[in-house]
């Protein structure tokens, strides 16, 4: 009996490390009607109500919003509560992450204007009954996730891959256009731009015609980026596929080639040329793609200052946002919240020049706000930050900024996406199917 015990806990210790886990049960899942919210976070606040209860987030566009654009700003009235600089910063290192502790110490006048908690992550009433089916029905499956449509696959998770997963699969339009342009600034402060394009994008996951079967055998998310900027590289086309089980099918249309090709291995820690390769192709959005490289493991649940609730900086100009050598801290709106943070080290017989990194998932939203990598020295080289923003049309709380610091060069990217002319839109339908294949490609190729 004492062998049978011992060999249930070995493999239990060894699903869990793998994220090969079975959906949770009815029970448990109950737990999303009761003090968790439909996502699965903590509904109550925290012990001095610093951070509030959840009360449904923020659900209804204001009177006179535009759809797709950024012009509100539901707390723009709102003076900091404080400012965490390098004088105080000791009395918040528990609510700070690495890289935040690491600009404070290098850049005095560096700071974080810390604002009032507003709990604004909401979703759509489908959405929120697709999340309680995908508690008792999805699985992680080596890093392949089963059974999971139209809500957070492990809305109660059980290992540091499924709220990776979470991530990859947070609330989303189905279609969404948004001008992007991205921004490099180097170790002088010099900045330039890498990239201007237009993104289109096509989330199959969360549109109400597709099914769990119907995902199992295509893609969840797909984006055509169209190259405008700068002009050597304008007409340059370039699409990710990326599915359930895990993988990545990506395309280029390169003008001088004239012809569409399977691109490369753009995922992982490929520098990413659309940013000059000052990150990598999974730095987008904190984090984005394939996991596998890594062993993901929950350390915990933590009280954190993360950027929260960002519209105000939708709406400040480009040139008002990128610094010499970090955002301009006063476009910037941090918030305490509760986040899962979760540490990746590199699986054995895999390879990646980060040895181990760092995501931090706001609990309402799943969306990774903060990401760190460190190298093979143990030196802290990354760290990616998110600046999610209120889209109420959806509801939802969305990630359309975020820049990526690299210590180690002392340069950092800033990809924005929006502009001054160009609204953000939601694309009703989504973008077409056909367009995201080589043959749409091949039809948008005109140099």
């Amino acid at each position: 009996m004492k062998l049978m015990n011992a060999l249930s806990a070995a493999l239990l210790s060894l699903a869990t490390a793998s994220g090969a886990l079975a959906a949770v049960t009815a029970e448990e899942a109950a737990r999303l009607k009761t003090d968790l919210t439909p996502l699965g976070a903590e509904k109550a606040g925290n012990k001095d109500g610093s951070i509030p209860a959840w009360s449904g987030g923020y659900n209804k566009a204001p009177a006179g919003y535009k759809q797709g654009t950024p012009r509100i700003d539901p707390f723009a009235d709102e003076k900091p509560l404080f400012t965490v600089t390098a004088a105080n910063m000791a009395q918040y290192a528990d609510k700070l992450d690495e890289g935040q502790i690491y600009l404070l110490k290098k850049y005095p006048e560096y700071k974080l204007n810390v604002y009032k908690t507003h709990r604004t992550a909401a979703a759509p009433e489908w959405v929120y009954e697709e999340t309680f089916r995908n508690a008792t029905r999805t699985k992680l499956e080596g890093f392949a996730v089963k059974n999971a449509f139209g809500g957070p696959p492990f809305p109660i998770p059980k290992s540091g891959a499924e709220v990776v997963w979470n991530h990859n699969l947070r609330v989303h339009p189905a279609g969404i256009v948004w001008p992007m342009h991205s921004y490099v600034i180097d170790a002088s402060g010099t900045s330039a731009l890498a990239t201007g394009a237009v993104n289109e994008i096509r989330v199959p996951y969360y549109e109400k015609s597709e099914s769990v079967e119907s995902l199992q055998k295509g893609y969840y998310f797909g984006v055509l980026q169209s190259v405008s900027a700068p002009s050597v590289r304008a007409g340059e086309l370039l699409m990710f596929r990326d599915s359930l089980d895990n993988t990545r099918a990506s395309w280029q249309y390169l003008v001088g080639q004239r012809r569409v090709r399977r691109a490369p291995n753009l995922c992982c820690d490929t520098p990413n040329f659309v940013n000059s390769g000052v990150d990598f192709f999974d730095q987008p959005f904190i984090f984005f793609g394939p996991m596998d490289r890594y062993e993901w493991k929950i350390v915990g649940k933590k009280e954190m200052f993360i950027p929260y609730n960002n519209n105000r900086l939708l709406l400040t100009p480009h040139k008002d946002l990128i610094g010499k050598n970090y955002t301009n801290p006063d476009a910037v709106r941090w918030e305490l919240h509760r986040v899962w943070e979760i540490e990746g080290t590199v699986r054995e017989g895999q390879r990646d020049v980060r040895a181990r990194r760092k995501l931090y998932a706001d609990e309402d939203s799943w969306t990774m706000v903060i990401g760190n990598t460190w190298d093979a020295q143990g030196r802290l080289w990354h760290t990616s930050v998110g600046y999610p923003t209120l889209m109420p049309e959806m509801p939802a709380v969305n990630l359309r900024h975020w820049v990526t610091m690299d210590f180690i060069k002392g340069s950092y990217t800033v990809t924005l996406n929006t502009d001054e002319k160009s609204p953000i839109q939601i694309a009703e339908p989504p973008p077409s199917a056909n367009l995201l294949t080589p043959e749409g490609m091949v039809v948008r190729g005109v140099r």
